[in-house]
């Protein structure tokens, strides 16, 4: 699949370009009933979602945005700061009529920036389901022992993200190695994935997701530590054998939240949406019961 197809095939689903803050968002969705906001994080798209979106729970719509810039997504008119990220898919939600009752799904970065935007507006959503990712609370002691997993990889896609992505198979290799077992990667879904960063625009996104992050967040967290507490219903779902975010880093006794739950799941890596998607699925079940 070069850059210049158009998105994989999901049997049933809804596909539509929708403008929202500057950013020509690429949404697929899938079902109907209550919504279900699902973001993606590095290096996928909205594909990441395939299972959810090609079988949705009964009385769930899931709606699978690109992130700004990824996918089939247009760019930002600004960097790809997380809290300017969350502002565009709160457009996208506004623009989509999803104004309340909203369940919230986040993988990866859109995991860190789903975050964001509970914090921001709570009052739209009514539970979010985290999946491997840090939560905005850990402690600076937390992530100084873990610091050398960023490190192990991110200066290398901030510094050189766009010719890495476009021209080496980096990302295949990097795909196929990020899970427990690689099996759950096939060569046409790695293609699927990979291929989409050759195009420049998507490049210089994952690219800048990275270097906004090193330069500009990370010292901006250190200086003014998250103190807002969420109030919702928080499930954080966390496959133990990731090799690029710990656990620790979604620690219940450090969350400063009134209902919040980590449950860890062994043997399973960093992409748990790929290789527990009938877990993902259950949790998202329990939590629209719980919410309902």
């Amino acid at each position: 699949m070069g850059a210049e197809q158009g998105p994989p095939l999901i049997s049933g689903v809804r596909r539509s370009f929708v403008e929202a803050r500057g950013v020509r968002f690429h949404v697929t969705e899938a079902g109907s009933g209550r919504p279900v906001l699902v973001l993606h994080g590095w290096p996928q798209h909205h594909y990441v979602y395939r299972d959810l979106l090609a079988d949705p729970p009964e009385g769930l719509r899931v709606i699978a945005p690109d992130l700004p810039g990824y996918g089939w997504s247009g760019a930002a008119p600004h960097r790809w700061a997380k809290e300017d990220v969350a502002s565009d898919v709160l457009a996208l939600m506004d623009a989509l009529g999803l104004k309340d009752d909203v369940l919230l799904v986040g993988h990866d970065w859109g995991g860190f920036v789903g975050y964001r935007m509970i914090l921001r507006e709570p009052e739209r959503f009514r539970g979010y389901l985290a999946l491997n990712m840090a939560h905005p609370w850990v402690p600076a002691k937390v992530v100084a022992r873990q610091a050398w997993r960023m490190l192990a990889y991110q200066p290398l896609i901030a510094g050189l993200g766009v010719p890495l992505q476009r021209r080496t198979r980096f990302l295949e290799t990097l795909i196929g190695a990020a899970a427990s077992d690689p099996a759950v990667f096939d060569r046409e879904t790695v293609r699927v994935f990979s291929e989409r960063f050759r195009d420049p625009v998507v490049a210089r996104a994952a690219t800048d997701t990275y270097r906004t992050f090193l330069l500009k967040e990370v010292p901006a967290s250190v200086r003014n530590p998250e103190r807002r507490r969420a109030s919702m219903p928080i499930r954080a779902l966390f496959g133990m054998d990731d090799a690029a975010v710990h656990y620790s880093l979604a620690a219940a006794d450090t969350a400063r939240t009134d209902d919040y739950t980590l449950e860890t799941v062994s043997g399973c890596g960093h992409f748990i949406v790929d290789e527990r998607p009938e877990l993902v699925r259950a949790r998202l079940i329990e939590l629209a019961g719980e919410t309902a």
